[in-house]
């Protein structure tokens, strides 16, 4: 008892469980939408896209949340612009242009001249969120969760059948740019403690664990919170006693317990 009670006397470790328990329920409501939409890839692109806009942000001193806008909308407009080179295919565009922005906010952060922390934007500092950190992701995941609870219709019906949608009064296009912004906000909050790098563990591999089991979103939702504030956890115990880093330990069991669920699936169905 006292090796399972001991991590949770330290204020570090207290406030890092209540940051990873506030992402996980955005997370993982987000993330079931991320994977019913297949958009995970889009999602990580959306996380490299915006990175330039956090260091701009954390360097000017600007909300990250007002930067991570501006680097979307940034990478947006790129995209278009560098689709009207005539010999660059679609897909080729957004990856120059992605890799593009996310070189130069690696460059941005890890440039000698660039003050001290700003690579916690890459890697996360999850045992250095702080009270007020926690206060801020609380008001953002408020906010994301009203607006998901707001879409959760429209989502459905434009996740089902785009075709028939626009019949029960979902817009489709809309629909997708809320579910690009949610993924931003989510990513967002995710970033300071989790990283560019590992937040989008979090926002996937739950809600891809809970896919393995159920089918119904409802309850797709409730098994990837409940996965992601276990696998949270684990991964904080994990850092602890194996002074390992924490971020990147919560990231290891999130995909190890996907791996797990895929390992116990397949055995089960054989």
């Amino acid at each position: 008892m006292h090796a399972l009670l001991h991590p949770w006397s330290e204020s570090f470790m207290q406030l890092a469980l209540a940051e990873l328990v506030l992402l996980g329920a955005v997370g993982g409501v987000v993330g079931c939408w991320i994977v019913y939409y297949e958009l995970a890839y889009s999602a990580e692109s959306l996380a490299h896209a915006l990175f330039p806009g956090l260091v701009a942000a954390a360097l000017l001193g600007l909300p990250l949340l007002a930067g991570g806008a501006a680097g979307v909308a940034g990478a947006a407009a790129a995209v278009a612009l560098v689709r009207r080179v005539p010999t660059l295919r679609a897909d080729a565009a957004v990856a120059v242009v992605i890799t593009s922005l996310f070189g130069l906010g690696v460059l941005l952060a890890l440039t000698p001249a660039t003050p001290p922390g700003l690579d916690a934007l890459l890697f996360g500092d999850l045992l250095g969120v702080t009270r007020g950190d926690v206060a801020a992701t609380g008001v953002l995941a408020a906010g994301a969760g009203a607006s998901l609870v707001v879409l959760h219709r429209p989502l459905l019906l434009v996740g089902f059948d785009r075709t028939t949608a626009r019949a029960f009064g979902a817009r489709p296009l809309l629909v997708d740019l809320a579910l690009l912004g949610l993924i931003a906000v989510a990513i967002v909050i995710g970033v300071r403690a989790l990283g560019n790098l590992l937040v989008l563990a979090l926002l996937v591999g739950p809600a891809a664990t809970a896919r393995l089991f159920v089918h119904k979103m409802t309850r797709m939702m409730a098994m990837a919170v409940a996965i992601a504030v276990i696998a949270s956890i684990g991964g904080l115990y994990l850092s602890y006693y194996a002074d390992l880093a924490a971020g990147a330990s919560v990231a290891a069991v999130m995909v190890a317990t996907y791996l797990g669920a895929l390992a116990f699936r397949s055995a089960a169905a054989t």
